[in-house]
């Protein structure tokens, strides 16, 4: 089994929806074990509830989700990290260097390469979170190609 982590900052907002999103892209007996983390997170806490509601809407259930912390440990056992933000990136690369081939931002994918940051909605209206959603959603299918052809 190939393993996949989106990562975020606290793991109750991008990452989950990320997670989720994919999930239900995938079909059942998909090769691949998706999951999310964060490089700033502390285990256990809720994902947000607008970003439960934002999932909702398409029919995905993350309520039950709890963030996750980011550790070396995972990290080394991933296949690949997917992350929010370059500084995200960055953070998984200074904590393991040895990653470098294997962390990818989201939206560094697919022919336009066009490689910026998924913006972080915390605290923000739902509307806000359903823009990311949308946002990671439409990066979803060029990571979905990447991944078939993964080693």
């Amino acid at each position: 089994m190939k393993k996949l982590i989106f990562v975020c900052t606290g793991n109750t907002c991008r990452s989950p929806m990320a997670e989720g999103l994919l999930q239900n892209l995938l079909p059942v007996d998909s090769e691949w074990e998706i999951s999310s983390a964060g490089v700033y997170a502390d285990d256990g806490w809720p994902v947000s509830e607008h970003s439960v509601d934002a999932l909702r809407e398409k029919e995905i259930d993350i309520a039950s989700s709890t963030s996750t912390a980011l550790t070396p440990a995972m990290i080394a056992k991933a296949d690949l990290l997917i992350t929010m933000t370059d500084g995200h990136r960055q953070a998984i690369l200074a904590a393991v260097p040895k990653s470098e081939g294997k962390v990818f931002l989201l939206k560094s994918f697919g022919v336009s390469k066009c490689a910026t940051d998924i913006y972080d909605p915390v605290g923000e209206a739902l509307d806000i979170y359903r823009r990311v959603r949308d946002e990671i959603d439409a990066a979803l299918p060029d990571l979905i190609l990447y991944m078939m052809d993964y080693g």
